[in-house]
């Protein structure tokens, strides 16, 4: 709108692209809340000031739609993606409750659940805050439905009630743990009951004129769908959530290019994403659009409603590959590799496993039972160690350990991150190199792949090292036994898609890290670097489309391509100074 404004057109000459009969000139008229939260990832750096100002310390954000503030409110903080699901205190603890309310910092927000949980009256919280009243009573609604469904035993709760709870952006996981029951039971019981949410559009005049919007949002606030469902032909994309450390824009380009081979066949494409920083939610990229939480209850109502031939989670990096496991127990068609495999790759022991019967060498390796085995056993291949849960990324809670206070120390942290998971214990190899495989595969067969060096040596991430393509250190009988390793494990896991794999190499022995079968952040630069689209050719193939094979030429670079990283460490500062512990009377700027 702005850029034609600029070149001179009027706005009574433009045309509103949601009615597609109207002008611009018209004043919006909404029937729908938006809400829009930070993501930061500051708990990954230690003594940094988490408190907030005027410099910017977000990585990411995530757009929420519905109805009601309080709706939206826990929707958002589940998208967030940082184990809490909505408005509540959960683990969360301080020593002094005001002076965190009174000062902004990324957990204020559950800091205002805990006071209110505590009885702390909404106008203490205003002369501490400085909060509008108005929000603070609607986040006072959450709690006192949350302190009414607190014991209550599912089966005798009322429709009016499980209803408003719903409306009030409740999910099933929420209503579970506090009536002591299962996830699924809680969905079983609400299907039952016909309580089912609605599909509704993104509409700018509020129904006063028809829509065409391929915007969509699900709400409990509603009795009827705005669009027909269930068409022919529909496959599910699931994007990749609010940016962060280790997941950004890589991952949206993986699924915007899966959508544009999607749409090239012919496919009617539906993306489930909630980053309104991405070109994946851009209203002309696909044919339906679900600004929607990416949890199981969610993709599950979106697939129930939908019936689409499939649902893809391999481009949008670790949220969707989490999903995996559960929509596949729940009956969704994963189109790709199956998730059995998937879970064979993420689960640290399996993939461990599978390796010494492939005969591939890896690290030295155990399964963490107890503390007193990983002290044996670390003490046996002589530190440092390498700690690894499963089903993370960016190497959350993966850490490199020196010593038996390290040990005891990481530990604690990596089995908080990955309780359900096992975490595996490896010797790590000192002055080795990483190098790392982007590849696509058809049924175990390897279809295209590109080996990249690593400039820094191995314990520094991936995605924070800087990579090389084509490798211009290393030696070509390392590369063919990278390429056999590679040609091996795809065969195994029965892969069909895209993967990834690090390797350590060392006086040109090769030794596998670890696989993730799905994209990765590097697979943009390797697709610009070779000019082969890797996601174009592996959505074709998964979805059983002949693709012709790619000219042997194309890996014969007379250039190389270089990934380096960007940083913004200046961002993040020690605390500058120390409020009094009982001073809160300062004015803040509106």
């Amino acid at each position: 709108m702005a850029t034609k404004l600029v070149l001179g057109y009027n706005l009574n000459e433009i045309e509103n692209t949601i009615t597609k009969e109207t002008s611009a000139c018209f004043e919006p008229a909404l029937d729908y809340i938006v809400l829009k939260f930070p993501r930061w990832d500051l708990q990954k750096f230690h003594m940094v000031s988490t408190q907030l100002g005027t410099e910017m310390k977000s990585v990411g954000e995530v757009m929420a739609i519905g109805r009601s503030f309080e709706e939206v409110l826990q929707k958002a903080i589940r998208m967030l993606d940082i184990g809490v699901n909505g408005f509540e205190s959960s683990d969360i603890d301080t020593d002094d409750l005001e002076k965190a309310i009174a000062i902004p910092t990324d957990k204020r927000m559950f800091y205002l659940a805990k006071a209110l949980k505590q009885g702390m009256s909404v106008e203490r919280i205003h002369e501490l805050s400085k909060i509008d009243r108005w929000y603070l009573y609607k986040m006072q609604n959450i709690i006192n439905l949350a302190n009414e469904l607190e014991g209550q035993a599912l089966r005798r709760m009322s429709n009016e009630f499980l209803l408003e709870l719903k409306q009030r952006g409740f999910s099933d996981k929420q209503i579970a743990l506090a009536t002591n029951a299962t996830e699924t039971e809680v969905r079983s019981f609400r299907k039952a009951k016909n309580i089912k949410p609605v599909v509704k559009q993104i509409d700018t005049m509020a129904a006063e004129y028809p829509a065409q919007t391929n915007y969509l949002y699900m709400t409990y606030c509603g009795d009827s769908d705005d669009i027909s469902t269930g068409e022919d032909r529909q496959i599910v994309v699931l994007g990749g959530g609010a940016y962060r450390i280790g997941s950004s824009v890589e991952f949206d380009w993986c699924c915007v290019n899966a959508v544009l081979a999607l749409n090239a066949m012919d496919y009617k494409s539906i993306m489930i994403n909630y980053n309104p920083e991405t070109v994946s939610t851009d209203h002309d990229i696909c044919d339906k659009l679900y600004f929607e939480e990416m949890s199981l209850e969610r993709v599950m109502d979106i697939y129930e409603k939908e019936m689409p031939k499939g649902i893809i989670v391999s481009m949008g990096g670790q949220i969707p590959n989490n999903l995996a496991v559960k929509l596949y127990k729940s009956g969704v068609n994963i189109i790709g590799t199956s998730p059995l495999q998937i879970d064979n790759a993420e689960n640290r022991h399996k993939f461990s496993t599978i390796l010494d019967s492939l005969e591939i060498d890896q690290p030295e390796w155990r399964e963490l039972t107890n503390l007193e085995e990983a002290r044996i056993f670390a003490n046996k291949v002589e530190f440092p160690v390498l700690i690894r849960p499963s089903y993370v990324l960016s190497g959350a809670a993966m850490s490199i350990v020196l010593n038996d206070e390290e040990l005891v120390e990481y530990l604690r942290k990596a089995s908080d991150i990955s309780n359900e998971h096992p975490v595996v214990i490896s010797k790590f190899i000192t002055d080795a190199r990483e190098i790392e495989v982007d590849a696509v595969a058809k049924n175990g067969e390897l279809f295209c792949y590109a080996i990249s060096e690593h400039v820094e040596n191995a314990g520094v991430h991936s995605g924070d090292a800087t990579i090389v393509l084509p490798p211009q250190r290393t030696y070509l009988e390392t590369m063919r036994r990278i390429k056999f390793i590679t040609k091996e494990i795809a065969k195994a896991l029965e892969i069909t898609g895209p993967f990834n794999i690090q390797f350590i190499a060392k006086d040109n022995q090769v030794k596998v890290i670890e696989c993730n079968l799905r994209a990765s952040r590097s697979f943009p630069f390797v697709s610009k670097t070779l000019k082969i689209n890797f996601i174009e050719k592996a959505t074709r193939l998964m979805m059983n489309e002949w693709v012709p094979e790619i000219d042997r030429s194309s890996f014969d670079l007379d250039y190389v391509g270089v990934k380096a990283s960007q940083f913004s460490f200046t961002r993040l500062k020690q605390p500058e100074f120390v409020y009094p512990k009982k001073v809160y009377s300062f004015q803040r700027v509106r």
